[in-house]
């Protein structure tokens, strides 16, 4: 059965559900804006929501459970307020994870447009390193290069960066190789650009968008790591609230006072599925142009 397009004067059928589509609401991305903006919002107030020192200690009432008074999520082995432990936890792992993504992802951005567009002997060695580094997996890597570097935020911010440039060198290689071909590209070099200019004004913003994408899963892959290198003591040095370390002191109690260990670990996961809808909604806005 073949469909017939009827046309109207000055409007067609066919073209309204094409336009209904181009400025239907991004669910997607307006979600996951306004969830990581909540978690963000509470990082940032944490000073004001928190209801009590993160760092006092009152032995006296350790381990009280949810909702107890003035304690809303509890306390933990030490007595610490677990509500304001995952207030400034929250500061703590997602300056370091958005802050740890900003470097490899220029480091990677620059490095992928210029062996995209040189091509030859810069384009071999450049991916020769990333062959490198990609032998080994990420968090084995991330964690042997603190381990030698030692615990702390710097060490840290080292290993993610050395370790996380490779995959935004790849995606902007990959773009580049298609992009220096198109008419843009071509007219630009014609006209006698200088190279910088083609590169930072014609190619980069066509070719970053995905990088960006990307960068909003590897923000969750960081902070996995960051928890995860705080879990095994190598990560933020105690007693700074951070939520490996909380998942890590409520494991020895997990049959007992399961929401040690289960409300930071619920944490991560919200932030996760947060840049994830983030992440979605920007392919799609990406799709609509």
């Amino acid at each position: 059965m073949t469909s017939t397009a009827f046309a109207f004067p000055g409007r067609s059928i066919e073209a309204v559900p094409a336009r209904k589509r181009a400025h239907r609401t991004n669910v997607p991305l307006i979600a996951g804006l306004i969830m990581f903006g909540l978690i963000v919002a509470a990082a940032v107030f944490a000073p004001l929501l928190a209801p009590a020192d993160p760092l006092a200690q009152d032995i006296l009432h350790a381990r009280l459970p949810p909702f107890s008074p003035g304690h809303l999520f509890g306390t933990d082995t030490l007595g610490r307020d677990v509500l304001s432990r995952l207030l400034y936890g929250a500061r703590v792992d997602l300056r370091i994870g958005v802050l740890a993504v900003i470097t490899p992802l220029v480091l990677g951005t620059v490095l992928g447009l210029i062996a995209g567009w040189r091509g030859g002997w810069v384009d071999t060695l450049i991916m020769r390193m990333v062959d490198v580094v990609v032998a080994f997996p990420f968090y084995v890597l991330v964690i042997a290069l603190v381990f030698v570097l030692g615990a702390g935020t710097g060490s840290i911010y080292i290993a993610i960066t050395l370790v996380g440039w490779v995959a935004y060198c790849r995606i902007v290689r990959g773009q580049v190789l298609v992009a220096k071909e198109q008419e843009y590209a071509l007219a630009a070099r014609a006209s006698g650009l200088p190279t910088r200019r083609i590169l930072f004004r014609h190619l980069l913003p066509n070719v970053v968008l995905q990088a960006i994408i990307f960068s909003m899963s590897d923000i969750v892959l960081t902070i996995l790591a960051i928890v995860t290198l705080s879990y095994l003591g190598l990560g933020v040095p105690p007693p700074t609230p951070d939520w490996g370390t909380m998942i890590a002191e409520g494991q020895n109690y997990l049959t007992t006072q399961w929401y040690l260990t289960t409300i930071p670990g619920l944490c991560v996961v919200y932030v996760g599925i947060s840049l994830a809808l983030v992440a979605d909604g920007l392919v799609q806005q990406f799709n609509r142009r």
